[in-house]
């Protein structure tokens, strides 16, 4: 099966948002930051909470809840900020999720990973193409690249 997190087996960082579990792959994953405040910028969606200085480049913020459709809530002790590497057309770019709580990291063999079914998904915004499972544990893998090449409000490839 073709994957975004092929070839298997793959290590990935997974996270909470509400009562679910997300997953990203491992290897985009720059730093995990505690909660600090962003310095916002006018005229932004309400997904972008603006942007963070790390040592001395400027990264988006994003709050991962309110971009997924999922109500916003205030930080707390478990809230930070992951800090990926983006892949656009025009490169490389460093973004920064805001998440309830990272939990670990696991690891994936190629049949633990499935495609999204079809019908739960608007296609041009799938932002999730594909489910991990772990023994009990269900894991949405999140596509960041195009999740975050087709947000209107993050000039990626700009």
């Amino acid at each position: 099966m073709s994957s975004i997190f092929s070839p298997a087996p793959a290590q990935i960082l997974t996270f909470h948002l509400d009562q679910q579990v997300f997953g990203v792959d491992i290897l985009r994953v720059r730093e995990i930051r505690g909660w600090t405040p962003v310095t916002a910028v006018p005229e932004t969606p309400a997904h972008i909470l603006g942007v963070l200085n790390l040592r001395g480049a400027i990264v988006p913020v994003i709050d991962l809840r309110v971009r997924l459709g999922l109500p916003a809530v205030a930080g707390t002790a478990t809230t930070v900020i992951v800090v990926l590497t983006v892949i656009g057309k025009n490169g490389r770019r460093d973004f920064g999720l805001v998440v309830d709580a990272v939990s670990d990291v696991s690891h994936l063999s190629e049949k633990d990973i499935q495609e999204t079914p079809s019908g739960i998904t608007v296609s041009d915004r799938n932002c999730v193409p594909a489910l991990a499972t772990l023994g009990e544990r269900m894991i949405l893998l999140l596509d960041i690249d195009g999740m975050l090449a087709a947000d209107e409000g993050v000039a990626l490839d700009a």
